[in-house]
C-alpha cells in the first residue's frame, strides 16, 4: 500500500513538472524590459478567425520606460516574440498606434523595441500601440493584431508649486498659541502613485518665531501668545514646500503669506494731553446770536499743509488743529495768518465795511525725547557657510533724532535667534558669527536689533529703544558628498541575460549649488574589471546596473557587493563610495521573485516537479514507517495487567530477615510449596491458605515425587498443573503461558533450594530448636518434629 501510494504521488508530480515547462513554452513570448506583467483585454478580432477557437500565440502586457533618458543610445523597451516565429526569417514584425516610428520602433527582424527620443510623463504618461507579426513575403498576417501600453515612468524632475500664491491672511491680535492663520498648499507634478516624488511637506523659512507651519497640511498657525498689533500689525512669511518627503535631493518650490493682526477692543480709553487742538483763538462781535456766528480761515504762512482752523458752534471760537505730525528737529515754530468773516452777513449795512479781520498766529514746537532710528529699517546680509566664529558680517546703523544726540547702544532680540549664532557689537553695530553656520539646517537668519539710547545724568525721560531688522542669507559651499537616494533593494534573477539593467540608481546632496546638482556614476576601482555586473551613466544623474553574463546561481553566490562611486560637480567635487546589494533570486517567467538567498546543492537536471515527488515520497514513507511501530508497540503491551498477575506466577526476592516468632507479617514461606507437597485444587492463589490444608492428601496414599521415574514426575506434575489452573477460579478464563522450574528427580546436583529442609526426607534433626527458648518456639514446631507423622512426609 505505501509503495502504490508513493509512485501515486510521484506520477502525479512528475506530469505536473512535464506540464509546466511546456505552459511556458507554449504562448508567453512576450520580454518586457522592466516591471510585472499583465495580460491586456484589448484585442483586435480578425475576419479569418471564425468557425473555431484559434490558439493565441501572443500574450501582450505593459512596458515601462523612464522619463526624460538622455543617453546617446535609443533606450530599450522590451521584446516582442510570436511562437509562430521559428526563427527562420519568415515572420516580420510591425508596430503601429501613438508615437509609432516617431518615438517608438520595432526591429523587424527581433521584435525588439526601442524609445527613439526622450519621453516626457507629465505630457503623456502612456502610449497605446498596436503590434502584428506578419509573413514576409506575401504581407499577410500570421497572428491577429493586439494592442498593448508603454507606461512613462516618473523621476522627480518637477518641483512643487504654489498655485494660489502669495497669501494675504489675517488673525486678531491676542490670539491664543496655536490658533489658526491660513492653510497653503502646492501642488507637484510628478507621479503620486509612485514613489515619494510628489509627496510634499511643509516649513517655514521666514517668519520665526511668531508663525509654524504643519508639514503634512500646510496650516499656518500662530506660535506665539498674545501679539499685539498696536506693536507690529503685519508679518510677511515665507512658506517652503519639498518633494520626496522633505528628504535630501528633494525639489522644493516656496511662496509668501503676508499676515496681517486685524484689531480687537484690547485698550481702554485713556485721557491724554490735546496735542491735536494747538490753540484757540476768538474775534470779538459785539452782535449777539446769529448775527455773531463766524468762520475761520488760515489764509497763509509757512504752516499752510500743517494746520487747519474750525469754529467752535457753542463758543464762536476758532480751534487750530494740527494736520501732521510735528518735528522739533525740522522745524521749531510756525507763523500763521488767521481770517475771522461773519457768517450771516445783512446787505443793508455793507456800507460799514468788510465785515472779517484778520490776526498773526506763531505756533511754536516744544522738544519730546523720541526712540532712535534705523538708517536702513531693513538690512540685508549675507555670509559663507564655513565662516569661521567672529567674522564680520555687516552693519547697522541708528541715531537719535532729538538734539541731544545720546549714544546708541545695540542688542539682539534673542526671541529671533535661539541658538545664539550671532552677536552685535554693542557700540558699532557690527554684526558677527558666533558659532559656526550650516546652511543645510538653516538657510536664513531673520534677526530683530534693538538701538536704545545711552542714559545720560541730566535725563529724566525713560530711555527709548527703536527695532530694526537684519536679514542673514548664508551661502551655500560644497561640503556635503553624494549618496544613495534611497536604500535599494536590488534583485537578480537567475535567468538574467547578459546586458540586463537590473537597477536604476540616482544620487541626493544635501547642497544645493546655484546651477544645480551634476553627479558622476561609476564602480569603485577595486570591481572596475569584474565579469558579473558593468554600470552606464546615464548622464541625467541617474545610472543603470546592467549585467556582464548570464547564468548566475544561488547555490555558487546568493549576494553581490557592488561598490558605487557618485561624484558631484562642486568645487572641490566630492565623492562616496556607496554599496549595492544585488541579491541572486529565483523568477518566474515574468520576472517576479520567488525566492531569494541561499540554497541547498542540488542534483543538475532535477526540476523541481521532481524534486517534490521525492519528497512526498519521502514523507509518506516516514508516516507508514511510524504506524507501523505504533502498532507494533500496542501487540506487546501485556494481556493482563501487572496487578491482576497471580503471586505464585512470579519470582519473589526475600530479603527480609523478620522479626522472630514475634514478626506475624512476615511472608508465610509455606505458600513456598515444595513440589512433594499436595495442594488442594479449589484452594484460591490470591490468598495465603491455613496450614490445615496440606493435608488433603496423605503421604500414604500417595508416593513422593522422587520416588517416581522422570517421565512420570514430569508428566504427573503437568497434569497437577493443569488440573489446578482448570479448577482454579482465580485463573483468566483465556489460554496463557504458564511457565515452571523443575529439576526433577534424576538431578545429580538434587535440589539446592533450601526449602527442601521442609521434607521428611531431610536427614538433619532440629529437636534442639526446643531447647532455645521462646524466640525459637516457631522454629521447633516446623522442623523440631522427626517422627514418621510429620505433616511434610
Amino acid at each position: 500500500m505505501m509503495g502504490r501510494c508513493c509512485s501515486g504521488i510521484c506520477r502525479a508530480l512528475a506530469l505536473l513538472a512535464l506540464l509546466l515547462p511546456l505552459q511556458e513554452r507554449g504562448c508567453w513570448g512576450l520580454k518586457p524590459s522592466s516591471g510585472d506583467l499583465e495580460r491586456s483585454p484589448h484585442s483586435d478580432p480578425d475576419p479569418w478567425e471564425v468557425q473555431h477557437r484559434h490558439k493565441r500565440s501572443w500574450v501582450w502586457n505593459q512596458f515601462f520606460v523612464l522619463e526624460e533618458y538622455t543617453g546617446n543610445e535609443p533606450l530599450y523597451v522590451g521584446k516582442l516574440h510570436s511562437d509562430v516565429d521559428k526563427g527562420d526569417g519568415k515572420v516580420k514584425y510591425v508596430l503601429s498606434g501613438e508615437g509609432a516610428t516617431s518615438i517608438f520602433t520595432i526591429d523587424e527582424n527581433t521584435g525588439d523595441i526601442h524609445a527613439t527620443k526622450r519621453l516626457d510623463r507629465e505630457a503623456q504618461a502612456y502610449y497605446t500601440l498596436q503590434a502584428q507579426a506578419v509573413d514576409r513575403l506575401t504581407n499577410l498576417p500570421v497572428e491577429p493584431k493586439s494592442e498593448f501600453v508603454v507606461k512613462v515612468q516618473d523621476i522627480n524632475d518637477n518641483e512643487p508649486k504654489f498655485l494660489d500664491g502669495p497669501y494675504l491672511a489675517g488673525v486678531p491680535e491676542m490670539s491664543p498659541l496655536g490658533t489658526m492663520v491660513v492653510q497653503v498648499a502646492a501642488t507637484d507634478a510628478d507621479d503620486p502613485t509612485y514613489g515619494n516624488s510628489a509627496r510634499v511637506v511643509y516649513s517655514i523659512i521666514h517668519g520665526q518665531p511668531y508663525f509654524s507651519v504643519e508639514p503634512k497640511t500646510g496650516v499656518i498657525r500662530t506660535a506665539l501668545p498674545n501679539m499685539d498689533r498696536e506693536t507690529r500689525d503685519q508679518y510677511v512669511l515665507v512658506i517652503q514646500a519639498k518633494d520626496m518627503v522633505g528628504q535630501m535631493g528633494g525639489l522644493s518650490g516656496t511662496t509668501s503669506v503676508t499676515v496681517t493682526l486685524t484689531d480687537v477692543n484690547d485698550n481702554p480709553p485713556r485721557f491724554t494731553h490735546m496735542q491735536s487742538v494747538v490753540a484757540r483763538i476768538k474775534a470779538a462781535d459785539a452782535d449777539i446770536g446769529s448775527n455773531a456766528e463766524m468762520d475761520y480761515r488760515i489764509m497763509d504762512g509757512d504752516g499752510l499743509g500743517m494746520f487747519n482752523i474750525t469754529t467752535d458752534e457753542d463758543t464762536q471760537e476758532g480751534v487750530i488743529i494740527l494736520l501732521k505730525p510735528l518735528d522739533f528737529e525740522t522745524k521749531s515754530s510756525f507763523s500763521l495768518r488767521v481770517e475771522a468773516t461773519n457768517r450771516n452777513i445783512d446787505s443793508n449795512f455793507l456800507s460799514l465795511g468788510p465785515f472779517s479781520d484778520t490776526t498773526s498766529v506763531k505756533v511754536t514746537v516744544e522738544d519730546v525725547n523720541e526712540p532712535p532710528i534705523f538708517s536702513a529699517p531693513l538690512s540685508k546680509m549675507v555670509v559663507s557657510e564655513d565662516a569661521k566664529v567672529g567674522t564680520s558680517i555687516g552693519k547697522v546703523s541708528a541715531h537719535d533724532p532729538d538734539t541731544s544726540s545720546s549714544a546708541i547702544r545695540y542688542s539682539i532680540d534673542r526671541n529671533t535667534d535661539l541658538e545664539r549664532y550671532f552677536n552685535v557689537d554693542a557700540l558699532s553695530g557690527v554684526i558677527s558669527t558666533a558659532k559656526p553656520l550650516d546652511r543645510e539646517a538653516n538657510s536664513v537668519h531673520n534677526l530683530t536689533i534693538f538701538a536704545i539710547e545711552s542714559p545720560c545724568h541730566h535725563q529724566r525721560d525713560p530711555l527709548q529703544t527703536g527695532k530694526g531688522i537684519a536679514l542673514i542669507t548664508v551661502l551655500d559651499i560644497n561640503d556635503n558628498a553624494p549618496v544613495f537616494a534611497i536604500d535599494y533593494e536590488t534583485i537578480l534573477c537567475e535567468n538574467a541575460m547578459p546586458g540586463q539593467v537590473i537597477q536604476t540608481i540616482s544620487a541626493v546632496d544635501k547642497d544645493e549649488p546655484l546651477s544645480g546638482h551634476r553627479f558622476y556614476f561609476a564602480l569603485a576601482a577595486p570591481v572596475a574589471g569584474n565579469l558579473n555586473f558593468t554600470l552606464r551613466d546615464n548622464k541625467d544623474n541617474t545610472a543603470s546596473i546592467l549585467t556582464k553574463r548570464g547564468g548566475f546561481r544561488r547555490q555558487e553566490q546568493p549576494v553581490y557587493r557592488l561598490p558605487v562611486l557618485i561624484v558631484d560637480s562642486g568645487s572641490p567635487a566630492l565623492s562616496s563610495t556607496n554599496t549595492l546589494s544585488v541579491r541572486v533570486c529565483d523568477c518566474n517567467a515574468d520576472g517576479v521573485a520567488l525566492s531569494c538567498g541561499a540554497v541547498a546543492y542540488t542534483a543538475t537536471g532535477l526540476s523541481t516537479g521532481a524534486l517534490l515527488a521525492i519528497l512526498g515520497c519521502i514523507i509518506t514513507l516516514l508516516v507508514m514507517v511510524l504506524l507501523i511501530v505504533t502498532m507494533r508497540r500496542r501487540r506487546k503491551e501485556p494481556l493482563i495487567l501487572e496487578e491482576e498477575r497471580d503471586i505464585r506466577e512470579n519470582i519473589v526476592r526475600y530479603d527480609d530477615e523478620g522479626g522472630g516468632e514475634e514478626d506475624t507479617e512476615a511472608f508465610d514461606m509455606v505458600t513456598l510449596r515444595n513440589l512433594n507437597v499436595i495442594r488442594d485444587p479449589n484452594v484460591r492463589r490470591d490468598v495465603t491458605p491455613d496450614t490445615p490444608t496440606f493435608f488433603h492428601y496423605t503421604s500414604a496414599t500417595r508416593p513422593s515425587y522422587k520416588s517416581l521415574p522422570d517421565n512420570v514426575v514430569f508428566r504427573e506434575f503437568i497434569w497437577e498443573r493443569l488440573k489446578d489452573a482448570d479448577v482454579d477460579p482465580s485463573a483468566p478464563p483465556y489460554d496463557s503461558l504458564q511457565t515452571y522450574a523443575f529439576e526433577g528427580s534424576g538431578s545429580v546436583a538434587e535440589s539446592l533450594s533450601s526449602l527442601e529442609s521442609l521434607s521428611t526426607d531431610s536427614d538433619q534433626n532440629y529437636d534442639y530448636l526446643t531447647n532455645w527458648g521462646p524466640r525459637f518456639k516457631k522454629l521447633a514446631d516446623l522442623y523440631g518434629n522427626s517422627d514418621g507423622t510429620s505433616v511434610f512426609s
